[in-house]
């Protein structure tokens, strides 16, 4: 029977663990504390192989990915994990919800009375977030912990300001850990608005940098058949995944130096849609779908249409990533059309000449975590930190970012070269497949994601210009990772379920050409009414709660 601790206790249970003692015999490898020695807590300063050497195993939860379901059942036959598994001495059992069904399946799970020791999750959809699973016993506050027992991670969070920032909840508790992306820039600017290179050359344009050139770029892919077929059949500007609205249009809302919800002004928190720059956006997007310039289907678009629109040669210009939305193509049209060429365009200069991108791409630490519960064996909860701190340690990142060193991959220089069977597989699996049957990095995972992963995953000029260039974007507009508290969430999203579901609606209706430009002022005025100012107010105590950490 475990014994369950709640986070009430934790500080005195932790307190009563550490002075058990647990200095380390001489012996390498040894990590059961010395008999005899004096009862002090002496920090770690590494981690030590094997963390024990009396076998136990973690039950773990986390939700699965279809990139590692094409070869493996489990995350448990990953080759990180299995290599993890010797080096460590700790076996982990790993327990999976359906794919697409975590969200419904942690809700489940959380309610029970009995937890696995370890639950990786996207924390920012537990409802109540982490404080309300800390309040309610659910998972436990790990400060103390890692200051003890996390070498790795204390370090990382010692060492950058903007990690130790957004790592803890307001009061400063830490809760998880995190998937990391030190290299914040580069790991994010991995998707962007991405163009037609051959069709450009063919009818002697310049990529687009501003909302004008892009008005004249998708007017020639409208009018002068750069696919050479005779028809016109051109679709100038499409999307993906189709939310049912026009909202994918928002890419180029920060054109007019706005976004598409809340948002910066210096350091006053606004919202984006009330702005007079959104009128013009409107504005805008409505002449350019009067005029066909965009998909009339991206409102319903699916993976299979929007495939079949690209590898047709009909799409000209869209959103996506330097994988999915470039990597993929490339090779999909290598063979059949060697001309085929993408590329990815800047994020367009605003009135105030500066490129805003849409999202923030200075996160460093996300909110896929892995925490530990308060069903876990107090006893064992040293060695679960260190088994989890191994990850952030210089071997456990290479490990998990790339794999098994001249299996998987081997050394080049300062970066890495993957090797044939995760960039030629000989059972047919794509890259990120393979990828995903060794390591986290081309998912989500309690990792620092190391951005020569993505070096060498980018074969294409055309996707190493894409992230060099969307790279140099502002995230001015955009808000930090900041945290609401329970009764700022609750406030925020009964204003907000209404005014997202009006506002949503009604851009459509506006840019489809169902109302006139001038129901914009009518838009404004009912989002005030439904207490957008309100809203405001809690978001910009939450930003300034972060910018005093």
């Amino acid at each position: 029977m475990k014994k369950r601790m709640g986070s009430i206790l934790l500080s005195s249970l932790l307190t009563m663990s550490l002075l058990a003692g647990c200095t380390r015999d001489k012996e390498p490898g040894n990590t059961e504390p010395v008999e005899g020695t004096e009862p002090a807590v002496q920090a770690l300063t590494e981690i030590l192989l094997p963390i024990t050497s009396e076998p136990f195993t973690i039950d773990y939860w986390r939700a699965s990915d279809a990139k590692l379901t094409a070869s493996l059942n489990n995350f448990g036959d990953m080759a990180a994990y299995k290599e993890k598994e010797k080096r460590t001495g700790i076996q982990v059992k790993f327990t999976h919800p359906p794919l697409g069904q975590q969200r419904d399946q942690f809700n489940l799970l959380i309610s029970t009375k009995e937890l696995p020791d370890v639950i990786y999750y996207n924390w920012a959809d537990a409802v109540g977030g982490p404080e309300k699973m800390i309040k309610d016993g659910r998972i436990i506050r790990l400060n103390e912990l890692i200051d003890s027992y996390a070498p790795n991670l204390k370090r990382i969070i010692e060492s950058d300001p903007d990690v130790k920032k957004q790592i803890a909840l307001d009061d400063g508790t830490i809760y998880m850990f995190p998937l990391l992306k030190l290299d914040a820039l580069k790991l994010n600017a991995t998707s962007g608005l991405i163009i037609r290179q051959d069709w450009l050359d063919k009818l002697n344009l310049k990529v687009p940098t501003n909302i004008n050139e892009w008005y004249t770029v998708l007017r020639a892919f409208k009018e002068q058949d750069p696919n050479g077929n005779g028809k016109p059949d051109e679709l100038p500007f499409t999307g993906n995944w189709g939310p049912g609205n026009l909202t994918k249009l928002h890419d180029f809302a920060a054109a007019f130096g706005v976004i598409g919800g809340f948002q910066l002004n210096g350091d006053q928190v606004e919202f984006g849609p009330i702005q007079p720059g959104y009128r013009d956006f409107l504005e805008t997007m409505a002449k350019w779908y009067k005029e066909g310039l965009i998909d009339p289907e991206i409102m319903t678009n699916d993976g299979k249409a929007f495939d079949y629109k690209i590898t047709s040669n009909l799409a000209g210009a869209y959103q996506g990533g330097v994988f999915s939305g470039m990597g993929k193509y490339f090779n999909l049209m290598r063979d059949t059309d060697p001309s085929f060429n993408v590329t990815g365009v800047p994020w367009p200069v605003s009135p105030d000449g500066t490129s805003y991108a849409t999202f923030n791409m200075d996160t460093k630490v996300l909110s896929y975590g892995e925490a530990i519960t308060a069903s876990a064996d107090e006893d064992k909860l040293k060695y679960i930190v260190q088994w989890m701190d191994y990850n952030y340690s210089e071997e456990g990142s290479d490990l998990f970012n790339f794999g098994i060193e001249n299996d998987s991959y081997v050394r080049d220089g300062d970066g890495v070269k993957f090797s044939d069977t995760i960039i030629n597989n000989p059972n047919g699996l794509t890259y990120d497949q393979a990828l995903a049957s060794y390591a986290l990095s081309i998912m989500d995972g309690p990792i620092n994601q190391d951005s020569r992963y993505l070096d060498a995953l980018l074969f294409d000029d055309g996707q190493r210009a894409a992230n060099a260039e969307w790279m140099k974007a502002s995230s001015a507009l955009t808000l930090p990772p900041i945290r609401l508290s329970t009764d700022e969430v609750s406030t925020s999203t009964s204003i907000m379920s209404q005014v997202n579901t009006y506002l949503n609606e009604t851009m459509t209706a506006i840019i489809s050409g169902q109302k006139p430009i001038s129901d914009f002022d009518t838009m404004a005025e009912t989002i005030k009414s439904m207490g957008i100012d309100r809203a405001i107010e809690v978001h910009q105590a939450a930003y300034d709660r972060y910018q005093s950490k």
